[in-house]
């Protein structure tokens, strides 16, 4: 842990009785010094601001040449203590009325002895220092979290493809816990992520029509089977009309459900009574959701506190707790973004309910847009670009989820001359490779004649920021799917892509 020991002068101090005509000619002889301490009996009394005493000394040298020091020092310096953090003292800085000659602070140890002297500038520039490293640092962080996501998401899909598979039953009962392993995993890693960038000011909300009817039977059917495997039962309940829709993020809502199920089921097995209802109110839906649980292995005091400070001290060290702890901030910071909050009351008898509640906008949902993982009406034929092997076996692994067939190639320029066949319905195109990346591909490909250069390109990438999506339309492509590849994103554009050129043919 650094503290203010590096950033300070451990420069001699001077006594309150020594001449300031003695005290100008050390300010002379050391041009770097900013401020001389003033002690007595090895505690500080004063300090000496090079500026402020220097221009008093300019107008008024005959008169203070002899006069003790503690004439003019700053009686009531800033101090604090050697082994405080940079960081905690800028703080404390930020929040205090110093006055601005105040440009020095002293440093005593424990016992209140001076150490040193401590300039506010070098203070600061350290304070941004290591705020530029933990930026960077948290940079190197998520993009490390990106790639293990990918290849956790590969591994999902690697076994995902052996379940289809007849296999014997240890060998699937091992490929099972691979699966739950790595969706935990990568669920964790997700939350982590997500509760980083609220914290700073970077969680985004995606709202979009959806059917509450539909997000209620999603948090059933994602957490029925795990209640059930851990001896529990969820009993989920929808109250509100079953057409109803409302503007919301429904990932974020399903994220505020994983938390407070999650949490419910690692207290103890029973039962688990879960509620989504949705009340029309003029041009808004009243969202509430409940989870009441019947768990007596913990307190009542010890699971409020749990949910009401989940990072706390001692939390951090236990990976379950870890993992519901980061899950419970995020559904606390996600439900204030959505202008909600939890609440939480303990049951008679044994157990908590935990309540939340928001508006959004009342919306429709087009009839027909239920999901389906056909994508088109014939068999679909596609060329998947990507120089990692594990992201084009993902990629093959959707597209025969999708029912199409599919060839893959290593870089931009195989790509180009795999299209040149006019074979290929739809490119899938990965945008950061070697010998040509897949903007320069995109182009090179809608220079080629006829059908070879008309097949929609979607661009699959990790960048898919505003202005890196105008880039890809620019260049040609007719959308982007972010990395990690969601599937129901992919089927939503290959659908969209693929049916719509059905029935441009058609007409």
């Amino acid at each position: 842990m650094e503290t203010l020991a590096r950033l300070i002068d451990r420069r001699d101090p001077v006594d309150p009785r020594t001449a300031c005509r003695a005290v100008l000619e050390i300010f002379a002889s050391e041009p770097a010094l900013a401020a001389l301490a003033v002690t007595l009996d090895g505690a500080p009394v004063g300090l000496v601001y090079r500026d402020v005493f220097v221009g008093q000394m300019l107008v008024a040298a005959e008169h203070l040449n002899e006069r003790p020091v503690s004439e003019v020092m700053d009686p009531e310096p800033r101090s604090v203590r050697v082994a405080m953090e940079p960081g905690v003292f800028v703080d404390a800085l930020a929040q205090s009325a110093t006055p601005v000659f105040r440009t020095a602070f002293v440093a005593t140890d424990e016992d209140g002895l001076y150490v040193g002297v401590g300039g506010l500038a070098s203070l600061l520039a350290s304070h941004r220092r290591k705020q530029r490293e933990a930026r960077e640092a948290m940079g190197l962080v998520e993009r490390m979290a990106h790639d293990i996501g990918l290849h956790l998401d590969g591994v999902q899909a690697f076994t995902d493809r052996l379940e289809q598979q007849r296999l014997a039953p240890d060998a699937a009962a091992c490929v099972r816990a691979i699966s739950d392993t790595s969706r935990d995993m990568s669920e964790i890693l997700g939350r982590a992520m997500d509760l980083h960038r609220a914290a700073t000011g970077g969680l985004s909300l995606s709202p979009e029509p959806t059917r509450l009817r539909d997000l209620a039977d999603a948090v059933e059917a994602r957490w029925g089977p795990r209640a059930a495997e851990g001896g529990s039962t969820l009993l989920f309940s929808y109250d509100g009309d079953p057409e109803a829709a409302a503007l919301v993020d429904p990932s974020r809502l399903l994220q505020v459900f994983d938390a407070l199920i999650d949490g419910a089921l690692a207290h103890g097995r029973g039962v688990i009574e879960a509620s989504l209802r949705a009340r029309l109110d003029g041009e808004t839906l009243r969202l509430e959701g409940d989870v009441r649980d019947n768990a007596a292995a913990v307190t009542a005091e010890e699971r409020l506190a749990r949910v009401f400070d989940p990072l706390g001290e001692g939390r951090m060290d236990d990976r379950a707790e870890m993992a519901l702890g980061v899950g419970m901030a995020l559904a606390h910071r996600v439900l204030r973004e959505m202008g909600g909050q939890v609440r939480a009351e303990p049951n008679r008898g044994a157990g908590l309910t935990l309540r939340f509640a928001l508006t959004a906008p009342v919306a429709e949902v087009e009839t027909g847009q239920d999901e389906d993982l056909s994508v088109s009406a014939r068999p679909a034929h596609i060329l998947i670009v990507d120089d990692n092997a594990t992201n084009r076996m993902v990629a093959e692994a959707l597209c025969e989820m999708f029912d199409c067939t599919s060839e893959q190639v290593a870089d931009g320029v195989e790509a180009v001359e795999a299209a040149r066949t006019g074979r290929f319905d739809l490119i899938l195109m990965d945008i950061k490779m070697p010998r040509m990346d897949g903007v320069a591909a995109t182009r090179a490909i809608r220079e080629l004649p006829g059908a070879a250069g008309a097949a929609p390109i979607v661009a699959l990438t990790a960048n898919a920021g505003p202005e890196d999506v105008a880039v890809y339309l620019a260049a040609g492509m007719q959308d982007v799917v972010e990395k990690p590849i969601k599937p129901e994103r992919l089927a939503i554009v290959l659908s969209a892509l693929l049916n719509g050129e059905d029935e441009q043919e058609a007409a």
